[in-house]
């Protein structure tokens, strides 16, 4: 880091001396300003990269701090052995985007694995990083000692019911908690173990993953220890198969992204299989078995697929329950539909002569996927479809309203672009 503050004192303080510019043809010098540039811009880059990279990867106080607690007995998990004691759990390569969710890719017997942990708490209650703070009295504080079995079933379904609504299913939802929190198989939950799942539930995406357990769309829970918690690893994480760098991001003019993404993008026919199972993953959180759940950020870098072009949503941090938005636009005061956003796209209607938000969502998941599909299904197009495409994207894109109202209306559009999209692959190698 030392030797970049350098670099970059060095090309901002000493620029190209008269003498220099003397001997050199004009031309020449402005090639020199090129250079200039190019170095203080690369410079600059380099870094904002590596200085904030000691922020975003925090890996080794997320192992620190689950092995604290798990060897004073406050945790467990079905992985804890393997990230403590055997070191067959290990993280790799960084793929944080924020402080408090630490994301790898990692290795745990020799298969390639995504670990997450977040490290939120732990932050607040020291400032010194490389500390080990006191977590388990914030974090896992539920349920308490002396709280029996009933009472803790109790718990979890009142949980549920509050943040998945008060569904018939939930009881077997139970049923499965307690089962997974059973890491020895006795047939009884310890102290431990029912802190561990407790905490994990406070995690939107742990609890996503939990009740769309049974769709084929989703990443697998593979195992957890405390509130640490390892999924399969997706190999593609983008729609278009490559990720523009987030530091080349801001720099790169939205041409330049669009070409890239064309550039690394699979075949059409492969394109519209992974479409089809996105299609079917809207089609499966719109009143599936554990109530709604509604897409809050639509981004071609939160969906992905994998080697054989199965679609998978690669971030359920983006999905929220139709409990949890309802809860946020319960009350909330608005002077327009923008302020009763949740997320990114969740956006409710205002009610301006009460100026409070409305629980009514302005635009289904299926008419944001369809914005997202627009450019990714039309480019490369078969002729003979694009046309008839092009008009059921359009249909889809202008649905709007409460999808529970309009439900007939949303299956029609959404089938009728599946149909088309298959009709074309079906009976190929890329069915």
């Amino acid at each position: 880091m030392r030797r970049v503050r350098r670099l970059v004192h060095l090309v901002l303080f000493c620029p190209i001396s008269k003498g220099l510019q003397n001997r050199l043809p004009g031309i020449k010098v402005k090639y020199l300003l090129v250079v200039w540039l190019g170095i203080f811009v690369g410079s600059w880059v380099a870094y904002m990269h590596y200085s904030s990279y000691s922020e975003l990867c925090r890996g080794h106080i997320c192992r620190m701090i689950i092995c604290d607690q798990y060897k004073k007995g406050i945790i467990s998990g079905s992985t804890c052995k393997d990230l403590c004691e055997e070191h067959s759990l290990r993280f790799q390569h960084c793929l944080s985007s924020s402080p408090t969710q630490q994301v790898y890719s990692g290795l745990w017997k020799e298969k390639e694995v995504i670990i997450k942990c977040g490290i939120e708490e732990a932050l607040k209650a020291d400032s010194n990083p490389d500390s080990i703070p006191r977590r388990d009295v914030v974090l896992f504080d539920k349920p308490t000692r002396g709280t029996s079995m009933d009472e803790f079933k109790e718990m979890l379904l009142n949980f549920l019911k509050s943040n998945l609504g008060d569904q018939t299913s939930l009881a077997a939802l139970v049923s499965q908690i307690i089962t997974m929190a059973d890491v020895n198989r006795d047939g009884k939950v310890s102290l431990a173990e029912a802190k561990s799942i407790w905490a994990l539930l406070q995690l939107n995406e742990f609890l996503l993953m939990l009740s769309l357990h049974e769709k084929e769309h989703t990443s697998k829970l593979l195992g957890y220890c405390g509130d640490l918690y390892i999924t399969e690893k997706i190999p593609h994480n983008s729609l278009y198969g490559a990720d523009i760098p987030a530091f080349l991001q801001s720099l790169l003019p939205a041409a330049v992204h669009q070409v890239i993404h064309q550039w690394f993008a699979p075949a059409w026919p492969r394109r519209a299989k992974i479409t089809i199972g996105l299609l079917e993953f809207v089609e499966e959180i719109f009143h599936g078995t554990y109530g709604n759940f509604y897409i809050c950020e639509t981004s071609f870098r939160n969906v992905g697929y994998n080697d054989k072009y199965d679609f998978k949503m690669v971030n359920l941090r983006k999905v929220a329950t139709e409990m949890t938005i309802r809860g946020f636009l319960k009350g909330r005061h608005c002077e327009q539909n923008v302020d009763c956003t949740y997320g990114k796209d969740c956006m409710a209607t205002c009610d301006k002569l009460m100026k409070q938000c409305k629980s009514d969502m302005v635009q289904p998941n299926l008419a944001k996927v369809c914005r997202l599909l627009q450019d990714y299904l039309l480019y490369g197009a078969p002729p003979d479809l694009k046309e008839e495409l092009q008009k059921q994207l359009r249909t889809c894109m202008t649905l709007s309203g409460l999808a529970s109202q309009m439900e007939v209306h949303h299956s029609l559009v959404l089938n009728n672009l599946k149909t088309l999209l298959w009709k074309k692959i079906s009976n190929t190698k890329y069915s």
